[in-house]
């Protein structure tokens, strides 16, 4: 019997994306028609196949209700079709969308389907909206979209002077941390700590962990953290340029802690950048558990116009065919 009924005889793809670990179906006329009990079956780490959640690799126009997205956005061929690894479709913006693009992105190119040689870009649809990926190489890069300081109720402090709104508790750690809010595909917390030891003192591992963190003032639902602890500045050996770097732990609300983001690698170079001040490097280099990433902010990154780009690694897998 198969552990997913819906997904039968069809060949799942599978993908790493610094850490994020997914699953994905290339089914360009929406003609698979599996139930979120499926999507669960596959994921599930123990009698499934392990994954961080399910892309079907679909065509805009196959998509019910992308009229006006087509519309506004033309070029946008192909569709990120994200559902959780509890088999809900994702509704507005996704933590992992930018990972989950770029692994879109490599398997259209692998499959044959859209040719994306070095320094060619695509466009791809998602219920947060459009993202661009670029192939640079053996890396892929992805717009990640806006990003600006969050509007905060009676922040704790101002944000734009001092550099934090908001206090939080964090088990593990002493005392209360200072906090920047910021909304980039959704609202984040971003905590430096000066000590790698603090950083691994942190207790984020528990899916419940959200719970247990006090933010001052309280948002109205739980913000991705980013914990980080600034590591210095180097110059790229290649360009010159300088390149701030940190080490990152992310913690989702409902979760628990991932071992990468994209949206959360952005927010936590953001945050270095509107620290640092005058002077900021335009460069990130990060490293979380499921490896390093780079960020590019740009000079001025809250500014209207501008969005964070991040890059780093794809690598496929395997593939299988369920019975």
């Amino acid at each position: 019997m198969t552990i997913a009924p819906g997904l039968a005889g069809r060949t799942l793809i599978k993908g790493h994306a610094a850490g994020s670990d997914l699953l994905l179906l290339v089914d360009p006329e929406r003609e698979a028609a599996f139930t979120a009990a499926d999507v669960a079956a596959v994921c599930d780490p123990h009698t499934g196949l392990g994954a961080d959640g399910l892309v079907r690799v679909v065509r805009t126009a196959a998509l019910p209700g992308t009229g006006a997205f087509r519309a506004a956005v033309p070029e946008a061929e192909w569709f990120l079709d994200y559902y959780r690894p509890d088999g809900a479709p994702t509704a507005g913006a996704a933590p992992t969308y930018g990972d989950a693009c770029r692994l879109l992105a490599a398997v259209l190119d692998a499959e044959g389907l859209v040719s994306l040689a070095d320094g060619a870009a695509i466009t791809i649809g998602t219920r947060g909206g459009a993202r661009t990926v670029t192939r640079l190489g053996e890396l892929w890069a992805v717009d990640v979209g806006p990003a600006h300081l969050a509007e905060v109720t009676d922040p704790a402090a101002d944000a734009a002077a001092e550099g934090w709104d908001t206090a939080v508790s964090i088990p593990g750690l002493a005392g209360e941390r200072a906090a920047l809010s910021l909304n980039l595909s959704g609202r984040h917390a971003v905590v430096a700590v000066e000590q790698e030891a603090e950083l691994d003192a942190a207790e984020l591992g528990d899916p419940a962990a959200s719970e247990s963190i006090a933010y001052t003032p309280a948002p109205l639902t739980p913000p991705t953290l980013e914990l980080l602890v600034p590591l210095g500045e180097h110059a790229d050996p290649e360009t010159g340029t300088t390149v701030g770097r940190a080490r990152v732990r992310v913690l989702t609300p409902g979760v628990g802690e991932v071992r990468a983001s994209a949206e959360a690698s952005c927010a936590a170079a953001l945050a270095l950048h509107e620290w640092t001040g005058n002077g900021a490097p335009a460069d990130y280099l990060l490293r979380l558990p499921g490896g390093e990433v780079g960020v590019h902010v740009g000079a001025a990154p809250l500014t209207d116009g501008a969005s964070p780009v991040l890059t780093g690694p794809v690598n496929l897998v395997g593939r299988i065919t369920l019975a």
